[in-house]
């Protein structure tokens, strides 16, 4: 029986930027290269401060030859959506660009489970796109294990059933999403305080060294070729009551991190690698704590 499944994600927002400036609009702000974003990859990426701290996290998808479309986050009240949307159009300048929260017109939809990409007929290859029912799917440019990602006209969800993907939950999907140490912007990211490289963003696609300069790339490029990351979010396995977001994780009575999210028994937290070394017995409140290190995350050399 295929292990395919699907959840819609009503977090998710979409904002499309057409017009002949569009691809360079974004190249001088995004942290990924914009320049790759094809009809046959779809990429991801983060804007930043000037001072290189996280604003938001989104994906983008090349929707026609004029226009792109980014997925990001809604908000509870679309309000972070509308953040983004009213700092692309701070931004835009004079650039020949034009932006619309075209958010009413596309379910978004996460597919997964190890038969996932195959029911969709993509290459397990992080990016891979192509057009789904007048729609876009690919596979997560972040992580191909994370399985698909699928913008869907509105009323289109027949196509779901037409590829034999049973009807999950957004929750099932989130507790697949942290076992994998994937996060998921601001829910695991601080806004205004969070370095990329300590949440993944080098391993995930989510930075390109080799492009022009973007905004906050100066913080973002000194962390990396100095080693400066001490920290880094990673899955937690929690035995006992599920500690609040937020909550401390102890070694002994040194602070070792701290909790980030929780979806049922696991979570992802920021954890710091020189208090987690051997055999660290660690807690959050009254739940013992198993930190693990995904095969996908890079670790400088002197940590654990």
């Amino acid at each position: 029986m295929s292990e395919t499944f699907y959840a819609l994600l009503p977090d998710r927002a979409v904002i499309r930027v057409s017009g002949p400036d569009r691809v360079s609009f974004l190249q001088g702000l995004v942290s990924n290269n914009i320049e790759t974003i094809s009809a046959e990859k779809s990429g991801y990426g983060a804007l930043l401060t000037p001072q290189g701290k996280f604003l938001f996290d989104f994906f983008v998808y090349h929707q026609d030859e004029d226009s792109l479309l980014i997925e990001c986050e809604r908000g509870e009240n679309g309000e972070r959506a509308a953040e983004l949307f009213k700092k692309l159009r701070m931004y835009k300048l004079r650039a020949k660009a034009e932006l619309s929260d075209i958010t009413d017109s596309y379910d978004v939809i996460a597919v997964f489970g190890k038969d996932a990409l195959s029911a969709l007929s993509l290459d397990a290859t992080p990016g891979a796109t192509a057009h789904m029912a007048d729609g876009i799917k690919a596979v997560d440019p972040r992580l191909a294990e994370m399985g698909a990602r699928v913008l869907l006209p509105k009323n289109a969800l027949t196509e779901m059933a037409a590829i034999g993907a049973e009807e999950s939950d957004i929750e099932t999907y989130h507790q697949m999403r942290v076992s994998l140490g994937i996060p998921n912007g601001s829910e695991e990211l601080e806004i205004e305080k969070s370095i990329l490289l300590e949440n993944g963003f080098e391993e995930l696609g989510g930075v390109d060294f080799k492009k022009g300069c973007y905004m906050g790339q100066e913080l973002t490029a000194r962390t990396k070729y100095r080693g400066l990351v001490r920290k880094r979010l990673l899955p937690i396995k929690i035995d006992g009551p599920a500690p609040d977001a937020g909550t401390p994780i102890m070694n002994g009575d040194k602070e070792a991190g701290i909790i980030r999210s929780v979806h049922g028994d696991h979570g992802l937290a920021m954890i710091r690698l020189e208090r987690v070394e051997g055999d660290a017995e660690l807690s959050a409140g009254d739940a013992k704590i198993t930190v693990s290190v995904p095969d996908w995350v890079q670790l400088p050399e002197n940590a654990a």
